[in-house]
């Protein structure tokens, strides 16, 4: 168990961590950022209320006594903190404070099912959170066969995310329409809207209805497939999370562009997740080897994502919602026939902070 640590260094009384064999010191500026009083940080918002960049760059610590669970110090600037050690030893990591996302395959089975009625229990909601936030998708059943009640379950859980396609927008199969989604083919893996900035966090789909034999839903989770390729080819995954590609889309009244990586790393190098769409992607101008080498990438990518060893399909049923996180798992459907039945779905978009925000409100 990590604890806090007083001694002397060169000649200055100094504060450490000490946890599992490996010690860390805290600098006296990390821990005058810290300063809990009433006079240095809002306890109702947890913000401070100074400007660390007026602290002085030698500041350093002039008393320091550790006792009881209490760590106190007194700066050179002449302020005394009063910290609570396990909050302080809390802070040493920039966690985010949320269930560490685990990869799945097909074999894990369809993704977890949670009554949407029971919501208003925040206990069924912090499970419901947990695998969400976990896996990257769950689906919630008992949810009324009422067009637009999607709205409700989205602000369940965040807030809605309005684009061209209205705030809330209907998939069913429309002659002529203006995105594929809207016709009865196929829809391979990929990531919704990856041409808009920021990409829409999280996708909401809720079946009305669905009388046809096909329209199965598929999803893939892109930590795993990229976990795989970086097993396969490291240097293919360097190559998709380095090189832009260009996303567009465009209609009579729109015209969108970006320019991202397919694969998405944060601060630390880890992935956490695709922006795909072989439909939408414009590959950059580079030499006949080097397109040929992001090219194979590109296709090694795609066929693990088209891979039943990665893909899961199930029928989504009516009164059924799929949540998914739309940076992360990617989604499609088999193609289906209208002339079956009718087939209508009605889907939104909520950025991913919603669900997040809700965890650790309801977990605090």
């Amino acid at each position: 168990m990590a604890q806090i640590l007083v001694g002397i260094s060169d000649g200055y009384p100094c504060v450490c961590a000490n946890g599992g064999g490996t010690e860390v010191a805290l600098p006296a500026l990390w821990l005058r950022q810290h300063s809990p009083e009433d006079t240095q940080c809002d306890r109702m918002t947890g913000q401070r209320l100074f400007d660390p960049h007026l602290l002085p760059i030698d500041l350093h610590l002039t008393a320091a006594d550790a006792n009881g669970g209490a760590l106190t110090v007194t700066f050179s600037d002449g302020h005394t903190s009063v910290y609570d050690q396990a909050e302080l030893l809390a802070n040493l990591q920039l966690s985010e404070g949320l269930p560490e996302p685990t990869p799945w395959r097909a074999g894990s089975g369809q993704p977890r099912v949670h009554h949407w009625p029971a919501m208003a229990d925040p206990a069924a909601e912090v499970a419901a959170l947990s695998d969400f936030l976990a896996y990257g998708t769950i689906v919630l059943d008992g949810v009324p066969n009422v067009a637009g009640t999607l709205l409700d379950v989205a602000c369940q859980f965040g807030f809605v995310r309005d684009t061209n396609f209205g705030p809330v927008f209907d998939v069913r199969s429309i002659p002529n329409s203006t995105d594929l989604a809207y016709r009865a083919v196929p829809l391979s893996p990929h990531t919704d809207n990856p041409y808009r900035t920021p990409v829409p966090g999280i996708q909401m789909l809720h079946c009305l209805v669905n009388e046809t034999t096909g329209g199965l839903s598929t999803l893939v989770d892109g930590l795993a497939v990229v976990e795989q390729l970086q097993h396969d080819d490291a240097e293919a995954v360097e190559l998709l999370a380095t090189v832009p590609v260009r996303f567009r889309y465009r209609d009579a009244t729109t015209d969108i562009v970006t320019v991202r990586t397919v694969i998405d790393r944060d601060h630390s190098g880890t992935v956490t997740g695709l922006n795909y769409s072989p439909r939408l992607d414009e590959l950059p101008v580079m030499s006949d080897v080097a397109t040929r080498r992001y090219h194979s990438a590109r296709q090694q990518l795609a066929n693990l994502l088209a891979s039943p060893e990665f893909e899961v399909r199930f029928l989504l049923q009516a009164g059924q919602l799929m949540m998914f996180d739309n940076n992360r798992v990617l989604h499609g459907r088999t193609a289906f026939d209208p002339n079956e039945g009718l087939r209508h779905l009605q889907g939104c978009y909520i950025d991913s902070d919603g669900p997040r925000t809700r965890y650790r409100v309801l977990t605090r």
